[in-house]
């Protein structure tokens, strides 16, 4: 069965709490979706604010590969006539080749709502889809609260329907404007909807208040609403929207449907979208998370060791993602092991070594270092139990001084660092907007006048959390990441004392470049 899908991130997703597009993002959204293969785009609502009515102007230059722009309009209001509409009016004015076309699907909103009778609501979805279909746009109606007016009087709702198709609506999608329905109901509406329909082609559109929307998805689906709506990464009004990252994994690679989608760009795409709403994907996330595959405990661990996908529901690469093995104090010598082998590749499990650093990152976890996140400093531990590495330079002494009050609302600090290397000695000193700052401005100074080279290094990220925050003297886990212009990598330092803790963590990010000599 081939499924049809529409992506309303930019129309519904847009209408969640914190989202905000610019035009600009909003095209480069309509390149990301179409480059995974959607069907359909809703872009926004032309009649609604001058930065759509713009988008929808650009949007016509634009060239894609396979999807179809669709704007989003209501129902032509009642005593208007429909040429005179404004609503109306913009949405044709947008020159899309589709249009969503909603309106009330559910009896006792009609009255109390829009203030018109049952039927006076029929023939407004009726002119309206009609004329857009006279006017050469393929209509998508969503009939609006379909699943609580079905609930509620179910011949009504099928009448709705039945006059959008009539006049020419080729999809009719069902939408669980709530958010309220329960999976099963929706599958059991669903059928009975078909069976009294079965000429028709139906959609489906959930919002996520009960938490279901993508479960409720993929049951109509499997029931036969072969046209699916929903947003990257399930934002939108209230609670959000079905969640497309899950929906479509779902129904392609469990439920078996055909579809455009290239699923494997799935992950990829997820983030570019999250970068540009500003939204953070969570390492959890089903099928796209950085988690989502990730594997910790040691039995797990050594199971997925012994046989790849034990513990994986699906191969990661079919949606752009990977499995990962995560240090931690629940590691076994299985999930060391191919860390362990990327730098001694003679190491095996049953090695005197290996059982030696597994018990070591056990000790070190219990005093609050994490690896999993730390990647460098964990190299550099494992260097230091194998007797492969020498520090390449001493911190002689660091010195800290800050000004208060701070003068023009900025925290100024000083710093001064001596390190010995090489046989040579250099003090240097710092100022910045805050101790961390001054500090790093000190060391770069110092270690530069010995290495020249370590003018790459460039601090991008820097992470705090308290471990134990039972009083002053918790302790302090500090990441940093750093970057030498050809690779990332993250340190990590610990201490009760926070500026300890990050220096720490800074002096291991140099001491990681240094370790690779002539290899970066």
């Amino acid at each position: 069965m081939k499924l049809e899908v529409l992506d309303t991130t930019l129309r519904d997703g847009a209408q969640g709490e914190n989202i905000s597009f610019s035009v600009g993002d909003k095209i480069k959204i309509v390149h990301a979706l179409d480059r995974l293969g959607v069907d359909y785009i809703e872009a926004g609502i032309p009649a609604s604010n001058p930065k759509d009515e713009m988008l929808f102007g650009l949007l016509e230059k634009e060239t894609l590969l396979h999807a179809k722009i669709v704007a989003f309009a209501s129902t032509v209001k009642k005593g208007v006539r429909i040429e005179d509409d404004k609503n109306i009016a913009a949405t044709l004015a947008a020159n899309t080749p589709a249009v969503s076309v909603f309106g009330k699907a559910h009896f006792s909103h009609t009255e109390d709502i829009l203030g018109i009778t049952g039927d006076e609501n029929i023939e407004l979805v009726k002119t309206t889809v009609a004329y857009f279909t006279q006017k050469g746009r393929e209509v998508l109606f969503d009939a609006e609260h379909f699943f609580d007016g079905y609930r509620e009087n179910p011949d009504y709702a099928l009448s709705v329907l039945r006059a959008a198709k009539e006049a020419g609506a080729v999809r009719l999608v069902l939408c669980d404007t709530n958010g309220g329905m329960l999976p099963d109901e929706i599958a059991e509406i669903v059928r009975a909807v078909k069976s009294a329909m079965p000429d028709a082609v139906f959609g489906i559109h959930c919002h996520n208040d009960s938490g279901c929307a993508i479960a409720s998805t993929v049951l109509a689906a499997t029931e036969g609403t072969v046209h699916v709506q929903g947003s990257f990464g399930g934002i939108g009004e209230r609670c959000g929207n079905a969640d497309l990252t899950a929906v479509l994994p779902n129904l392609i690679l469990k439920r078996g449907f055909e579809s455009s989608i290239v699923l494997t760009k799935l992950k990829g795409i997820a983030g570019q979208i999250g970068e540009i709403a500003n939204i953070r994907i969570h390492h959890n996330a089903p099928y796209i998370g950085r988690s989502a595959f990730s594997h910790k405990g040691g039995t797990h661990v050594d199971a997925e060791m012994k046989k790849a996908g034990a513990f994986m529901h699906i191969d990661p690469s079919l949606v752009g993602n990977e499995s990962r093995l995560l240090l931690s104090e629940v590691s076994g010598r299985s999930t060391v092991l191919p860390y362990l082998q990327a730098i001694a590749p003679h190491l095996t499990k049953q090695s005197e070594e290996t059982e030696r650093i597994t018990k070591k990152l056990k000790e070190q976890e219990l005093l609050g270092y994490q690896y999993e996140g730390a990647g460098a400093s964990f190299e550099l531990l494992v260097k230091k139990e194998l007797g492969l590495w020498k520090p390449h330079f001493n911190v002689i002494m660091y010195k800290l001084s800050d000004d208060y009050p701070e003068p023009d609302e900025e925290l100024l600090a000083n710093a001064t660092v001596k390190i010995e290397a090489n046989g040579k000695t250099a003090l240097a000193a710092g100022e910045g907007n805050g101790p961390m700052n001054a500090l790093y401005q000190a060391l770069s100074k110092a270690l530069a006048s010995i290495y020249p080279e370590l003018v790459r290094i460039l601090m991008v990220d820097f992470k705090v959390r308290v471990i134990e925050s039972k009083s002053f003297d918790a302790k302090t886990r500090v990441l940093i990441e750093a970057t030498n212009g050809i690779e990332n990598f993250t340190t990590i330092g610990v201490s009760t004392d926070m500026i300890k803790a990050s220096f720490s963590a800074l002096v291991d990010a140099y001491e990681y470049h240094l370790s690779k000599g002539d290899n970066i």
